[in-house]
């Protein structure tokens, strides 16, 4: 199984029947990912970190430390995964061995309710295998299709997004009730028995699927990392090296960086130095690229180029995340100090019956998440998208993307005036959240959605690899964002600063961070207006 399998004459042009596996797989993996996730926040507050401090508000932000820095590795173990799978082990056997870690995870969740050395050694595990598997599942289905058959793959993709929402949402919706029933163990034992049910599925494909071997010892000569290294190292009589230089800024200031663990912590120190490394060295390259033509081809010099630019348009959208990845951690805090209203006709007061019913309702906001986005997706594209273009304005990529970024901005505003009004005193319907998750949901569909669609008619095809892997880090940078502020609130500085503006720590925060937002989006306006687009859709 090393090599490609020849596919069957008789099967050219159909469906391929070994995709049933992968979507399965796909289908129980995340239901298992997102019924931790979702609990998470609300079972650090209430159950795990209880023994290390009893001050309400010291537990919340050390539980948002812990998830945030959970969602960091999460998006940062791809670039490994994708590394492993393309250069030694295949996708298949990756996927494999991460799982099987992925699952040991779990179990370190459901066994160590009460120990925070085995529960967050069971966080570390899940993030390394599913940040290991997530580059490579939705690949590995691309690699099951040929010319013959390539027409079937959008149907095949479609049913991923959807298989992610489909299983977000009932994710949300009932794991809240079981950690609330049936405790911790159970609650975060049924997601590990759907992580082990996943592997279980994809290993039965094993003898139908088409392998496409790794590189092993044969990598590419004109690779993105060779043409940068080509431009670093190029030298050009008559000109000095402004590039090295910048990159070799870049290297102090990320060793600046690591020396500040000791008051950091280790993750926020290394993601710290890890950007320093990508924005310094990413402007030195661009600052010599012109040197690698002749050494490499036009094609591949013009590929980096892209990548740059790409890189540029990605960083604007950290903000974004930071924004987005809280909704399962500050706005569940803020909704478990609301009131429920079992008084409206149309609240599912089934789902908050019994003790701890009001904590578990606001875990189970985050299903609004994804039943929207399975709702607006198809409204865009058949109902918004038509009815802009027939009046002269055309939502481009780019032009959703900024606008995704502001939209999300306001969400951050409706939820700092909803919590101006509970800093007040006055009691707040949990059924007032709804607003700020349609305008959050809204803005991620025109962000998240068209990210990759843009991104991928950017890159060239040898170049797609390292923009899948750019983007997965978005979302770490942005988490980083979030925790670098959490820790800044806890300078008496600061703290004095925020309360002479009259409001409350969480009130400042969310309006800060739609302030990040508007911030981002102006930027990103800015730069989308000189965007040299470009076209690098496969000739079929």
């Amino acid at each position: 199984m090393s090599s490609a399998a020849t596919v069957p004459a008789d099967a050219q042009g159909k469906m391929p029947r070994q995709i049933a596996y992968i979507i399965g797989n796909e289908a129980a993996e995340r239901f298992s990912f997102y019924g931790m996730r979702n609990i998470l926040t609300a079972f650090l507050v209430g159950t795990l970190l209880m023994a290390s401090t009893g001050d309400l508000a010291e537990r919340e932000r050390m539980a948002k430390d812990v998830f945030h820095t959970f969602m960091i590795g999460t998006y940062f173990f791809p670039l490994l995964g994708g590394w492993l799978a393309d250069r030694y082990f295949g996708k298949y056997n990756t996927v494999i061995w991460f799982s099987l870690v992925y699952c040991a995870g779990h179990a370190c969740l459901a066994l160590f309710e009460h120990s925070q050395t085995g529960f967050y050694t069971g966080l570390f595990l899940i993030a390394f295998g599913a940040g290991g598997i997530k580059p490579l599942v939705v690949s590995f289905c691309g690699d099951q299709f040929d010319q013959s058959n390539k027409h079937k793959a959008k149907l095949v993709f479609d049913a991923f997004y959807w298989t992610i929402n489909f299983g977000s949402l009932f994710a949300s919706l009932l794991m809240p009730i079981f950690l609330r029933e049936y405790g911790p163990a159970v609650a975060f034992g049924i997601p590990g028995a759907l992580m082990f049910l996943a592997t279980f599925i994809f290993w039965l494909g094993r003898k139908r699927y088409v392998m496409v071997p790794p590189t092993r010892n044969a990598p590419d000569p004109h690779s993105f990392f060779n043409v940068a290294r080509t431009a670093l190292g190029a030298k050009v009589a008559g000109q000095g090296n402004p590039g090295v230089a910048v990159a070799a800024l870049g290297v102090a200031l990320a060793a600046g960086a690591l020396a500040l663990i000791p008051l950091m912590g280790f993750v926020k120190s290394a993601c710290l130095a890890l950007g320093l490394l990508i924005g310094f060295g990413g402007y030195g390259v661009s600052l010599q690229l012109e040197r690698a033509r002749g050494i490499h081809p036009d094609d591949a010099v013009n590929g980096v180029r892209a990548v740059l630019r790409i890189l540029i348009v990605f960083a604007f959208v950290t903000p974004f995340w930071s924004l987005f990845d809280q909704k399962a951690s500050t706005w569940v805090l803020q909704g478990q100090k609301m009131v429920v209203p079992t008084d409206l006709w149309w609240w599912p007061t089934w789902l908050i019956s019994g003790e701890g019913g009001a904590k578990a309702a606001a875990s189970q906001m985050q299903a609004i998440n994804p039943l929207l986005v399975m709702l607006l997706i198809p409204f865009n594209n058949l109902v918004l998208y038509p009815a802009l273009r027939k009046i002269g304005f055309n939502p481009t990529p780019l032009r959703r993307m900024g606008f995704g970024i502001a939209i999300s901005g306001l969400s951050w505003i409706v939820a700092a005036v909803l919590q101006l009004y509970m800093d007040a005193g006055h009691p707040m319907s949990l059924a007032w959240q709804i607003v700020p998750y349609i305008l959050l949901t809204f803005g991620e569909v025109l962000v998240s959605a068209t990210a990759l669609e843009f991104a991928y008619s950017q890159a060239p095809q040898s170049m797609k690899g390292v923009i899948m892997a750019l983007w997965y880090l978005t979302s770490t940078f942005g988490n980083l964002w979030v925790m670098l502020t959490n820790a800044a609130v806890r300078n008496q500085a600061v703290t004095s600063q925020i309360a002479a503006t009259g409001l409350s720590e969480n009130a400042f925060l969310m309006f800060f961070f739609a302030g990040f937002a508007f911030v981002a989006a102006a930027a990103f306006g800015l730069y989308a207006r000189r965007y040299p687009m470009q076209d690098h859709y496969r000739i079929a």
